[in-house]
């Protein structure tokens, strides 16, 4: 069987699937999982076009580790074809540990375990099912390996997990405030005592690149309407669980059902194979299908909100720059208390406050290099002319209370 095939994708036209082995990876079921995740959680209730997912976006990912490695061969770096493969493997599984809905509930079906663990974890079990394949794509994604710029490639302040997801999430939603020379930048990528740098005449690229992704983050994965949707969704699955803990029949999927069942660790994950096994089969349809079954429970919040869900009937969210007072709080809460069946225990449900923060560029992480002109290596910030790259160092918090404001609790 021939296994090097070639995809058409709409970002970037023909990708290419350079070996057997990668091949194999992209057919087994933790991959193909992906095909059912999509990459936004619930953006496209407000981009109607946001259902790509998490599938179309790491192979995006490894096309564009291609073009990087390339671009660096090019440029008369040694790459190795077992390096060069690795690479490829390290940034195509990169996200394979996300859950269903992705970062929207990964701290609610889960017991505080980043997805980048059970990223990791996965790994570890195929390497184990390919013989020890990915010995060195598994040192690439732990930063473990001797030629530490391919670890920058997979993760880090300029990598091209985000150059990916900035352009298929720019395409998809039809914001093209996000759109970013991917291209130019590789070409711009080079190497000084193995750490990756930028040349300086792609100085005017990484600034796009920054100002694209704050933009993203406010259009997009911070939308307001965003927001509201996923804190629906995650009291939802807060009150399915609580109902499940309270010993209530609550129709689950078997898979879904051992995460609302039970408070997984990390530590569970590594000791117990039911709960990986379990994790790989689990998916955002696992969740919907389980929405519609709960808008006709007898529960009246778990009913409601899943309907309202279902139905687009989202809660009222305002965003501020400082904390909501205490007084407006409270007019919230007595405006929900004078709707018909809400009661001062239903409130935390039906009023949910919180804040987001937003910033583009955090170079006490790991700094975006610039090498200039005369061969010094410059922070990005240090080295471009324009202020703005200094203001997108800082981080910018926004505090938002949601509530039902027109909820009607039916009781069954």
């Amino acid at each position: 069987m021939n296994k090097r095939k070639i995809v058409n994708d709409p970002v970037y036209g023909f990708i290419n699937i350079t070996s057997p082995l990668i091949f194999d990876l992209i057919e087994h079921p933790y991959y193909q999982r992906l095909r059912r995740i999509k990459q936004l959680g619930t953006a496209d209730y407000v981009y109607p076009g946001a259902l790509h997912t998490r599938f179309h976006h790491a192979l995006g990912a490894m096309h564009l580790m291609q073009e990087a490695l390339n671009a660096l061969k090019y440029k008369g770096h040694d790459i190795s074809e077992e390096e060069f493969e690795s690479a490829q493997m390290a940034i195509l599984l990169h996200d394979i540990g996300h859950g269903p809905f992705s970062h929207v509930l990964e701290h609610t079906i889960l017991n505080h375990v980043p997805h980048e663990e059970i990223s990791l974890l996965l790994m570890h079990e195929l390497n184990r099912q390919f013989g020890g394949a990915l010995d060195m794509a598994i040192q690439m994604f732990n930063d473990t390996y001797s030629r530490r710029f391919f670890h920058q490639l997979i993760s880090s302040q300029l990598d091209v997990d985000r150059m990916d997801y900035l352009n298929r999430d720019s395409f998809f939603t039809g914001v093209r405030e996000g759109f970013i020379g991917a291209d130019r930048i590789l070409k711009m990528l080079d190497i000084v005592d193995n750490e990756l740098v930028v040349e300086q005449k792609g100085i005017y690229s990484i600034e796009n690149f920054l100002t694209a992704r704050r933009l993203m983050y406010w259009q997009v994965y911070l939308h307001k309407t965003c927001i509201c949707a996923e804190t629906m969704l995650i009291q939802i699955i807060k009150r399915a669980k609580e109902l499940i803990k309270q010993g209530e029949n609550v129709f689950v999927t078997p898979s879904f059902g051992l995460f609302l069942q039970e408070a997984v660790s990390l530590e569970d994950f590594k000791s117990n194979p039911t709960y990986i096994q379990a994790f790989t089969e689990m998916d955002d349809t696992d969740v919907w299908g389980c929405i519609k079954v709960w808008a006709k429970h007898p529960d009246k919040l778990l009913s409601s909100i899943s309907q309202m869900l279902l139905d687009r009937k989202l809660y009222k969210i305002i965003l501020l720059d400082e904390p909501i007072s205490d007084s407006f709080l409270e007019k919230i809460q007595i405006d929900l208390l004078s709707q018909e069946n809400v009661y001062p225990e239903d409130i935390p449900y039906l009023m949910v406050q919180g804040h987001i923060t937003n910033a583009a560029y955090l170079s006490e992480k790991q700094s975006i290099n610039i090498l200039t002109k005369d061969k010094k290596v410059k922070d990005i910030a240090e080295a471009s002319d324009l202020p703005t790259i200094k203001a997108l160092s800082n981080i910018v918090k926004k505090y938002y209370i949601c509530w039902a404001k027109n909820v009607y609790l039916q009781t069954k």
